[in-house]
């Protein structure tokens, strides 16, 4: 039983994305635009909280913003890396793997932090504990869940372990809860849209610094004129509580101009490119 959770979670993953792949790189003047999201949730959810938004944005634009949703974070980082979305919502040090490509719009005021969580009656009481586990994370380049976390565990708090991929967020947190890892990498944010019966379970053990919070970019190739429309209207829904309840379900309660040079670039001076992964699930 415990074992078909992450499975199931899979199959349907990969089904969605299946059938939101589609979509091609918008030129300009076209009035169809990919949406892509980095998989924080399961792709289901993921579907559910920005379908709302898509069609808000499409709504205030007189445009069609198509939602493309991806069963991994490493297939998100293939797509993206090569310019595919016309707009896109990614972590931090995305941005900075990405900047070639994508222009960071808006991005939420409050700040990002990793969390590492262990089972409050588990026998982790500090990180300590963990010398020589196992540690599940979403992905390799997840960024305050793993990224971060794994680089400051390991070069601050000098403890080693293996990491162990689980593909999002909320497989991390069920698999502590369920006993099949003594404690996994997550974000605050992740973590407090979990239902209470989880979080119960569940204490958090490590932080990381808080950084800039994840961006809702542009590829380059679309004109300025339109991206800065683009940027303005979800300013401008942040204005109207009817949107309040949407922009919280993506993570974006609070959006303000974001900007790479003061954001984002600093995260190229932490050097966390030694553990960046590619392409491994």
């Amino acid at each position: 039983m415990k074992g078909n959770w992450f499975s199931r979670a899979l199959l349907l993953a990969v089904t969605v994305f299946m059938v939101f792949l589609g979509g091609a790189p918008a030129a300009r003047g076209e009035t169809s635009y990919v949406l892509g999201v980095v998989p924080q949730m399961t792709a289901t959810d993921t579907f559910k909280a920005w379908t709302p938004f898509a069609e808000a944005l499409s709504s205030q634009l007189g445009v069609t913003f198509k939602l493309k949703v991806y069963p991994t974070i490493p297939v998100f980082e293939e797509d993206v890396l090569k310019g595919g979305p016309d707009f896109v919502y990614m972590n931090p040090y995305h941005a900075v793997m990405a900047k070639k490509e994508y222009v960071p719009l808006v991005r939420d005021k409050a700040g990002l932090v990793g969390i590492l969580v262990a089972r409050k009656a588990g026998d982790i009481k500090s990180i300590s504990d963990l010398k020589g586990k196992t540690l599940v994370f979403p992905s390799p380049n997840a960024f305050a869940a793993s990224l971060y976390m794994r680089a400051l565990l390991s070069e601050k708090e000098k403890i080693k372990f293996d990491a162990k991929y689980v593909k999002n967020h909320q497989n991390v947190y069920r698999a502590v809860a369920m006993k099949m890892a003594p404690a996994g990498g997550g974000v605050q944010k992740t973590l407090e849209k979990e239902d209470a019966a989880l979080k119960d379970q569940l204490m958090v053990l490590y932080k990381t610094p808080s950084a800039a919070s994840h961006p809702f970019a542009a590829e380059k190739r679309i004109p300025a004129e339109f991206r800065a429309k683009v940027e303005e209207a979800i300013l401008r829904m942040a204005k109207d509580p009817k949107y309040a309840s949407l922009l919280k379900g993506i993570q974006l309660p609070d959006p303000v101009q974001a900007n790479y040079a003061k954001d984002y670039a600093p995260l190229q001076a932490l050097g966390l490119e030694k553990f960046v992964v590619m392409g491994e699930d």
